[in-house]
């Protein structure tokens, strides 16, 4: 085998290397990542946590839910619920720890057992302390 050829195998080699440590890389990092696809709100949740009675509008004395689907995986992910009323009044928050593997669903709920004032609000979903979305309801 010449210099040429060794030369050129060598390059090749070095190419090779190269797209399979790319493609490794790119893989762990998909793996190692979360995102929030959709978030819904309801009077009710299913057994998987999915919102099984949709709704955007509510009465005084509702439990209201929210589903919040998330795809990819990590070993440790933070979800959060900031619930507010009218002009940024902070109605409730609260957050809980997931380790999803694929898509999955979490799921967040507020009551008041005096009952909701009439109004607009909104839920927003934080992962890992980032907005991620919000979902807009009404009491009447």
């Amino acid at each position: 085998m010449n210099a040429r050829h060794a030369h050129a195998r060598m390059a090749l080699a070095c190419l090779l290397l190269a797209a399979l440590a790319a493609c490794s890389s790119r893989t762990s990092s998909t793996q190692n990542e979360v995102k929030v696809t959709d978030i819904d709100v309801g009077r009710s949740v299913g057994p998987d946590k999915s919102i099984s009675d949709k709704t955007s509008s509510f009465s005084p004395s509702d439990t209201i839910f929210v589903s919040v689907k998330t795809k990819g995986s990590a070993p440790n992910a933070t979800l959060g619920a900031r619930w507010t009323f009218e002009n940024n009044q902070l109605v409730d928050e609260s957050n809980q720890t997931i380790a999803p593997s694929g898509d999955a669903f979490s799921e967040f709920h507020v009551s008041k057992p005096e009952g909701w004032p009439a109004g607009k609000y909104q839920v927003e979903i934080l992962l890992n302390g980032a907005s991620a979305g919000t979902k807009s309801f009404e009491v009447s």
